[in-house]
């Protein structure tokens, strides 16, 4: 006998898919906009406490929304390879580091004292569109909503498709703690591209948190996975040939981050928005997204207040193209990743490579940007994709 599921007629206001960074980034600012004290809200997610999922980095100049919550911060970067290596002073900017579960409680301490915000500890099988809202099927439940903010992506939309390259930035980290003093932590190891390369754009991001401890990352951004002793013996190497051999693995994290051009808003529906990851958030030149997150659902909260057609949300932008490039270049000729990224830190001021990749720079700043890159690989990109 097939089991029954309630049905709930009630229409939410507005329904968040998945309470990671971006359902719960915007929830919080739901929750702290009066605009929204009367709206219902409802959070799906199979899990509510999450804890350290996730480590989020990125750069930003002075004191910023999250400070409160940043694990550790740098005012130095190394960038390393065959052709370039420079310890490099970013101030004023500041390189910061978020682990997620201190993220995840801080925001939660603030959306659950608003009675209109409701959590839903279920998993969602299906979400439809209708005429006048939405329909969300979940394991307990079906429900109603007028908008759906939908933060799980579905990646067979872009591993299907051949228009746009679609890489990964794939990684295993190890937060490694020594008995000696082996770390320099005033340093964050931005990428370090001496590891063998093997045909692909490899690196290594090493974020000491003190004297003692410090995040080893064993990074890919291509487009196949490797077997996870592949990534595990690049970290023990790694740390081999700087000759810290008695240490202890004291947490692993792992992840692979899409890297598309893909036009995720065409997704999108009057009353159904992709966020996050699944509505192409994430910078697709880099794999960061937590910052672009923060900035995207500031501009969502002051959307939401003067607009009905979500299909509206999304703007178009010139960085969609240049990323574009970037990634037709890194597809064809992943081998190259590494000479292309030392060329850009040899001869771009570092301030004009984070203004660029933070989407903020002027034609002037972007044109620094082109004459830093190997032009060759580029114009051919280029061409091919105009004409």
């Amino acid at each position: 006998m097939k089991k029954s599921t309630k049905i709930n007629l009630t229409k939410h206001d507005y329904i968040i898919l998945g309470a990671g960074a971006s359902g719960l980034m915007l929830a919080y600012r739901m929750a702290q906009d009066s605009y929204f004290d009367n709206k219902s809200i409802l959070i799906f997610d199979k899990t509510k406490d999450k804890g350290n999922d996730r480590t989020w980095c990125f750069w930003e100049e002075g004191k910023g929304e999250w400070d409160d919550v940043i694990t550790k911060t740098w005012s130095k970067i190394f960038f390393g390879s065959q052709a370039y290596s420079e310890i490099i002073d970013i101030l004023p900017y500041k390189y910061k580091m978020i682990r997620s579960e201190d993220f995840y409680k801080s925001l939660w301490k603030t959306i659950l004292k608003k009675p209109n915000i409701t959590f839903i500890n279920d998993t969602v099988d299906s979400f439809t569109e209708l005429k006048d809202g939405v329909q969300v099927i979940a394991k307990k439940g079906t429900y109603f909503g007028s908008k759906l903010f939908n933060s799980w992506h579905n990646t067979s939309v872009y591993q299907s498709q051949e228009k746009y390259p679609v890489l990964q930035q794939h990684f295993i980290g190890w937060f490694v703690k020594t008995k000696e003093e082996n770390f320099d932590d005033s340093i964050a190891t931005f990428m370090d591209f001496t590891v063998p390369q093997n045909g692909n754009t490899r690196f290594m991001y090493v974020l000491p948190m003190d004297k003692n401890t410090a995040l080893f990352e064993y990074t890919l951004f291509s487009k196949d996975l490797l077997e996870q002793s592949e990534y595990e013996d690049a970290i023990k190497n790694y740390l081999e040939e700087r000759g810290i051999r008695d240490y202890e693995v004291i947490e692993k994290e792992r992840g692979a981050i899409p890297m598309t051009s893909f036009k995720f808003p065409q997704l999108n529906s009057k009353h159904i928005l992709n966020i996050g990851t699944a509505g192409g958030w994430t910078k697709a030149s880099t794999g960061y997204t937590f910052r672009n997150t923060s900035k995207k659902t500031k501009e969502l909260i002051k959307f939401l207040k003067r607009e009905d057609n979500l299909t509206k949300f999304h703007k178009k932008s010139k960085y969609w193209f240049y990323d574009l490039i970037f990634l037709d270049v890194l597809a064809n000729h992943n081998q190259e990743g590494s000479a292309l990224f030392s060329s850009m830190f040899k001869k771009a001021n570092i301030k004009t490579i984070f203004r660029f990749l933070d989407e903020e720079s002027t034609f002037l700043e972007d044109l620094k940007i082109i004459l830093s890159v190997p032009p060759k690989r580029f114009i051919q990109a280029f061409f091919k994709r105009v004409f």
